[in-house]
């Protein structure tokens, strides 16, 4: 059932014990929402888990709460028992071991990607015309009247920023700068945020240096991708920053990340300036947005980089763009 943003905030508002996650392979938007909304929660007495099943890069360490994410248990029939299951940022199939973690009577679904269709079994707010899913939390912390600590700020902010390019991509609406700015006002640092995140580990600037040696050119230039195979992606502690090295090339409209995780799964990123590659992540059970989008291909690595590859050269040449 797709709810109000009024009906959403009475939903949070009205549990004691909640539990909060969001998709794997997590980014600014999914551990900032995650965070800044357990952190506004806690503050109204709320007693608030965040599970996320995959690893966090080390650069939102500067987060308040970064210590205290947890993974879901891997003991067969260890659930954690709550009132509301919280799935931020993404449908609610692409949150890994999670699903199977919690017991709860009621789930939540509060997302910004237009692809997400929702579902029987949950509640959905849904606005695309917010940047981030931090923007979403911004607003129903106001529609709760709760007040935001520094630490809510921080991590609000941090999604506002990464999943706007920090300000430089077209979703930054007048209303998510409005948002940052009364963050400032909160205690957010943002040269606090953008130093953590832009620091590498020696080794991971080293790794860069050999996904870019190996990129790949197709769909005549006007595509770039970076297949990393199981033992590159186990070995490379962050590949974050990849994608933005190779979406910047003259001529090249698609950028893709492709990551082997395990024999048969593999973890597809992509990123575009004219080709609406969220109808790509689509056909494979994926979403995003119309500029960067993902989705992971249950298939070996040499088939699923094919099968990426193939679909990105169809929807450039059928011009699918929005």
């Amino acid at each position: 059932m797709k709810l109000t943003l009024s009906e959403t905030a009475a939903a949070l508002s009205g549990a004691k014990k909640l539990v909060i996650t969001a998709h794997v392979n997590p980014d600014g938007d999914a551990i900032g929402s995650s965070l800044g909304l357990m952190h506004l929660l806690r503050g109204l007495g709320k007693d608030v888990t965040v599970l996320l099943d995959d690893d966090i890069p080390a650069g939102f360490h500067v987060l308040p709460g970064y210590d205290v994410i947890r993974r879901p248990s891997s003991e067969e029939g260890e659930k954690i028992a709550c009132d509301l299951f919280v799935v931020l940022d993404t449908m609610t199939d692409r949150i890994g071991g999670t699903a199977a973690s919690v017991h709860a009577p009621r789930l939540l679904n509060i997302d910004h990607h237009h692809t997400n269709p929702g579902s029987e079994k949950e509640d959905l707010y849904l606005d695309a015309t917010r940047a981030a899913t931090c923007e979403i939390i911004y607003d129903l912390a106001k529609e709760m009247g709760a007040p935001f600590s520094k630490e809510a700020a921080m991590c609000l902010y941090t999604g506002l920023a990464t999943d706007t390019g920090f300000f430089r991509f077209s979703n930054a609406a007048s209303h998510t700068y409005r948002a940052a700015a009364d963050l400032l006002d909160a205690g957010a640092q943002p040269n606090v945020i953008s130093e953590a995140l832009e620091v590498k580990p020696l080794q991971t600037v080293k790794d860069l240096g050999e996904a870019l040696s190996q990129m790949e050119m197709f769909a005549d230039g006007k595509a770039s991708g970076i297949f990393l195979t199981q033992a590159q992606t186990a070995r490379m502690e962050s590949t974050e920053s990849f994608i933005g090295h190779i979406r910047v090339i003259d001529g090249v409209d698609v950028a893709v990340v492709l990551k082997c995780k395990e024999p048969e799964l593999c973890r597809v990123s992509m990123r575009s300036k004219h080709v609406d590659v969220s109808r790509i992540a689509t056909e494979f059970s994926g979403g995003g947005h119309i500029r960067a989008a993902g989705c992971t291909l249950k298939m070996p690595f040499e088939q699923a980089k094919a099968t990426i590859m193939e679909a990105i050269e169809k929807a450039i040449r059928e011009g699918w763009t929005a």
